[in-house]
């Protein structure tokens, strides 16, 4: 009598796979609006001027040292907290732009891109249950990050169209359990560059509450109409406390690049790195090479790099504006925000940027994803004006033939 085989085993089915809950903030995070609008564009054959990467690339020389790097041998790991040449390039420009001395060895790390650096910098110095003020409208991976490492957000909320400093809502904010505040200026998505006297203010509220200050400044060189960038690390008491974030990324129009640093206080780098070393170790060294030529460029290519993405921007605002949009202030970044309550458009943010993706084949994103508290503003969307001249102008022409066949006016709820 033959042995009885064993049954295969049943096709995995529902009642197989394990019930215990999974991550409770990641289960809860819903695809990043970037990613649905930049699908639904290329679904429908739009202008992507949603997404922020410009769709030119970044300086020539600074790609061909990257290339030329790759094949000179060094392809392993290099340091954990960066090559020592992009360290050295950092600490330089540091000195350079903004009078900041830096050690190169004990007080830069470099990361794989700003989102990382944003999140090396938060574990850095959070433990479960500490508070960090945040301000919105703001970059959706922030709440996320503070949440996935057990600290709490703490909103407080600027307000179209000037985006001023709400003084007393932030003093508020600021309490026993307060560890940081992650301020990002240039602003994304407001083009909001804070000023002297708004950074004085913001530096006393974290004096006095003996906090840390994380600073998003990746479009620290993007700015406009004679506005300024101030790192909030060169306010006065301010060096020990700050670590503040750089992009290759932004300042070279290579966002696939992901090349980001840090710039802190030598008290504070060894956890900076330790929460890299846990993220991703480190980063491809070619790119590290390119980037730390690419910091050592002569002041015109900062200067010039402004002034074209000026000029776009003033481009496509003009053509809003002409359009009947709102179009509020753009200080710096790659992005413009605009008000589609003059076009007669009385559905939401997310309908409208659907709407002109499917119909007029220009995408945009609105403006209410970039908020976590309840209640946003549903009736602005944000443009990205870091593209081709040609670009930009086939977007404008898509949206006038839109809007003159009256679909602005259709009602979508």
């Amino acid at each position: 009598m033959s042995e009885a085989r064993p049954k295969p085993a049943a096709a995995t089915s529902a009642a197989a796979r394990p019930g215990r809950p999974q991550n409770a903030v990641l289960s809860g995070i819903g695809t990043t609006i970037f990613t649905v609008m930049s699908a639904l564009a290329q679904q429908h054959g739009a202008i992507n001027l949603g997404q922020g990467f410009p769709d030119y690339d970044g300086p020539p020389d600074v790609i061909e040292a990257a290339a030329a790097a790759l094949k000179d041998g060094r392809n392993q790991y290099p340091p954990l907290t960066g090559l020592p040449e992009l360290r050295a390039a950092v600490a330089a420009h540091n000195r350079r732009f903004y009078g900041i001395e830096v050690d190169p060895d004990g007080e830069v790390v470099v990361t794989s891109g700003a989102t990382e650096a944003i999140t090396a910098c938060l574990a850095a110095v959070l433990n479960p249950g500490d508070e960090v003020v945040l301000l919105e409208p703001l970059y959706d991976t922030y709440v996320p990050s503070i949440r996935l490492l057990g600290g709490i957000p703490r909103l407080v909320r600027l307000s179209p169209p000037r985006w001023e400093l709400p003084r007393a809502e932030l003093a508020a904010a600021f309490g026993p359990r307060t560890k940081a505040i992650l301020l990002n200026t240039p602003m994304n998505p407001t083009g909001k560059v804070f000023t002297g006297a708004e950074l004085a203010f913001i530096a006393d509220l974290i004096t006095r509450h003996d906090v840390y200050a994380i600073c998003d400044e990746v479009y620290e060189h993007l700015t406009f109409d004679g506005w300024r960038h101030i790192p909030l690390m060169s306010v006065p008491g301010m060096r020990r406390r700050c670590m503040r974030i750089g992009s290759a990324g932004k300042t070279f129009n290579l966002t696939g690049w992901k090349v980001g640093y840090v710039t802190c206080d030598a008290g504070l780098q060894p956890n900076v790195a330790k929460a890299h070393q846990n993220l991703t170790f480190t980063t491809p060294p070619n790119l590290q090479r390119a980037v730390a030529l690419g910091l050592a460029k002569d002041d015109s290519y900062f200067r010039d790099f402004a002034a074209d993405l000026q000029a776009k921007r003033d481009l496509l605002a003009t053509g809003l504006m002409r359009l009947g949009f709102g179009v509020l202030e753009t200080r710096g970044s790659y992005f413009i925000t605009t008000d589609i309550r003059p076009l007669g458009w009385s559905g939401d943010d997310m309908a409208f940027c659907r709407a002109i993706t499917e119909e007029a084949k220009v995408t945009a994103i609105p403006n209410s994803a970039f908020y976590a508290g309840p209640h946003p503003p549903d009736h602005y969307v944000r443009f990205a004006f870091c593209k081709r001249v040609p670009v930009l102008e086939e977007a404008l022409a898509r949206l006038a033939a839109w809007i003159g066949a009256g679909r602005a006016r259709s009602a979508r709820r």
